[in-house]
Parts: C-alpha cells; structure tokens; sequence
C-alpha cells in the first residue's frame, strides 16, 4: 500500500461510503500528557510542574475490563490506546472540567481510536489507528463496528475488544471529548494545517473540528479521515514543542491548564509513571514518531451498514511488532498506510 501525502490524505482505496451530513468530530489531542506534556513540562518550568500538573490530570475508576482475558505485557516498551470521542454532550466529558457522564449507555462512540507503542529507550512513538468502522467481534455483543464498543460499555468494553482484537496489552487508556479537543486546539493558538495544494491554512477549535471530521469529500473515506487526525496530532505537537509561548510562563500556564482541564487517564497511570515517561521523552518530537493506519482488506456491507474490513494477516505481523517491540524492523520490511514526513 503506497504512502499518504503530508496533508494527511490517505492513498489506500476504501470506499467506505460517508454518512448522509458529517459532524463535528474529535481526535485524541497530543499522544496525551505523555508526549505533548514531555515538550511542556521540561521547557524550563522546573519540578513544580511535575508536580502541580501530573497530580491535576483526571483518573478514570475501573478503566480496564475484569473477568476478561489480559495479553502479556510487550517486550522492552508500553501500549496506550487514546481515544477521542463523538458525544452531543453540551458540557465537557472528560477532563478536571466534566460536569457530564464519562459514558452513559448510548450517548458516546469512540470516534478515533489510536494505538500507539513506546520502546523502552523512550526514543519515538508508533501511533496506529484502528477505523471505527472495523467490523469486530464485541464481547457480548457479536460482530459489530468498533466505534460501539465504547457506546455499550465505556471504556472497559472498548479496551477489551482492542485487546483481543490484537492481542496487544493495554498498559494505558487516555480519552478526551469535542469540547476539550475545540478547547486544546483554541488553547494553542489554533493549528496552521498544510493543505493538498501545499497550503497551510490556520484553523480555531471549530474549523480543526470540521477539518478532522470531514470524509464525505474524501476519496478514502475513512482512512483519510484517519491520517488527517494523524495530521493534526502531529501539527499540535509540532507547535506546542516549538512554541516561542513556552517561554512566557502566563501563555504556558494557560495551555497546560488546558490539557489537564480537558484529557482523562486510567486510574492506574500513576503521578510517578507519568513523570518518569515525560522525563525519558523530553527530546522526543512529532519528527520522531512514524503515524499509520491499520492494514485493511477493504470494505463491505453488513447489517447495511458501511464497514470496513481489517486484512486479519497483515494485522497480525503488525502487532506481533507492537508485541515483541520491534517496530522499526518491521516499518522496514513491510509497506504500511503511513503518514508521509511533513514538509515546511
């Protein structure tokens, strides 16, 4: 499968058809405190950041799934699935700031959903996203979208599907909703994106909403869609990390207020776990992480519904990689659905 152009468009056929009218979606902001936080936190704001904003960040009771078969931990490195979430909440979800439900029965979908590995040596991250459309077994459920597994049963559900669809171990869960996302994204200062006719256009919270939601006009559906949330993680941390801001502590403060106010994280990502991966990855910058989409077969129609279907072969050598920690070896020998390098 060819690469994606630096725009974020994806040159792998799907097919998948769009949904009658595109809404506001959102993408899991910032590989999470772990990488965003890594460029913040050692700009020069000292132990005290450490501890004021790691202890801030908001924990999630009963994450993870129990009475359900757990994979083994990678060899030499961690797994954390970020997720961004599809709600028609009016007040924020996720975050220090929800006033609403985390997950109701019904009320959330998982809209993007990115497994991302980090080797021991801290060096990079692997961020692989898995289509919400992929036509799954569901514990419980039967074969469904992916997206429903966080609709029926938060996020024990939807890490339990992950988990035995991949049989990857979850070590870490992070999510965040559209309001913190339009939130993070007007935080920053909003995001100049590079366009297809090479471009770069400047978006607030709204229009970077709108910008990661839209496949009706995409020819891939989507798996576009995907490598523009690739797309626009990447520009964050591009822009965060290199920020003229982080040398003014009120704009600083400002933004990591933010971040804390707006992303949730399992109750077993501790304050020490989080300040030792932002210690090990504080020269770790969006040049350095490789962002895919997962091999597909194609797609189809089942329960008339628009699916996508994961090639089963191809997905497995890829997160044997994730397993036994050998990323780079296979990213060499193997063609993938990757974002290209972007270009100033």
């Amino acid at each position: 499968m060819s690469t994606s152009e630096a725009t974020g468009e994806s040159e792998a056929a799907s097919g998948v058809r769009p949904r009658r009218r595109p809404r506001p979606r959102t993408v899991l902001l910032a590989a999470l405190a772990l990488l965003v936080a890594a460029g913040l936190l050692t700009a020069g704001t000292g132990y005290w950041a450490y501890e004021h904003y790691t202890g801030r960040v908001q924990r999630i009771p009963r994450t993870f799934p129990t009475n359900a078969p757990v994979p083994p931990p990678s060899r030499g490195g961690s797994n954390y699935l970020l997720v961004g979430l599809d709600t028609r909440s009016p007040v924020a979800t996720t975050g220090n700031d929800a006033k609403g439900a985390l997950w109701k029965y019904g009320d959330q979908r998982s809209d993007a959903m990115m497994l991302v590995h980090i080797p021991d040596d801290c060096s990079t991250a692997y961020v692989v996203s898995l289509p919400r459309d992929s036509w799954v077994e569901i514990p419980g459920h039967g074969r469904a979208k992916l997206n429903a597994a966080y609709s029926w049963g938060g996020p024990p559900l939807l890490i339990d599907t992950v988990q035995r669809l991949t049989a990857v171990r979850v070590d870490h869960f992070a999510v965040i909703d559209w309001n913190g996302f339009r939130k993070l994204t007007d935080a920053v200062g909003g995001v100049d994106m590079l366009m297809p006719d090479g471009e770069r256009r400047h978006m607030n919270g709204e229009q970077a909403l709108a910008y990661v939601g839209e496949r009706k006009s995409l020819p891939n559906g989507d798996l576009d869609r995907a490598h523009r949330q690739q797309n626009y993680l990447r520009t964050v941390l591009e822009k965060v990390t290199a920020s003229a801001s982080l040398g003014d502590p009120l704009r600083l403060k400002e933004t990591l207020d933010i971040f804390t106010d707006t992303i949730s994280v399992d109750e077993r990502f501790t304050d020490t776990d989080m300040r030792e991966l932002v210690w090990e990855m504080k020269g770790v910058r969006a040049g350095d992480m490789t962002f895919m989409n997962a091999p597909v077969k194609g797609t189809g129609t089942e329960k008339g519904q628009s699916v996508v279907h994961l090639d089963a072969a191809a997905c497995a050598e890829l997160w044997t990689a994730f397993k036994e920690s050998t990323m780079a070896a296979y990213l060499a020998g193997h063609r993938v659905d990757r974002l290209r390098a972007a270009t100033n």
